[in-house]
């Protein structure tokens, strides 16, 4: 299995999806998922799909600059992404990161 061509897929899909319909994301996390947002810890497919729809923009594209992975030798990888979101209205764009950490079983059964 390519992780690069795996992790890339996933990237592309997880912020086309985010930009078109947060909740729709919902399927990509388990009970078992957290995130850390802005110091917060979440866990759990609902609860961070409920963080993730109360962020106060609406409208947003991401653009994606990197994407950088590794397998963590356990069964899992390491994804850290870059890149520019751009706001609804706004002329510049913000930059951002996002360290994402997988099971590659999980991320198997998405690109297959």
């Amino acid at each position: 299995m390519d992780t690069d061509a795996v992790a890339k897929a996933f990237v592309e899909h997880y912020y086309s999806a985010f930009d078109a319909n947060r909740a729709g994301l919902a399927n990509l996390y388990q009970e078992g998922s957290m995130l850390t947002f802005e110091g917060q810890k979440i866990q759990g497919s609902q609860n961070i799909v409920a963080t993730l729809t109360s962020i106060p923009f609406q409208q947003c594209k991401h653009n994606i600059t990197t994407v950088d992975c590794q397998s963590s030798g356990f069964g899992c990888m390491l994804v850290f992404v870059s890149g520019n979101l751009q706001l609804a209205g706004e002329h510049h764009a913000l930059k951002f990161s996002q360290l994402n950490f997988h099971s590659l079983l999980f991320v198997s059964l998405f690109y297959f």
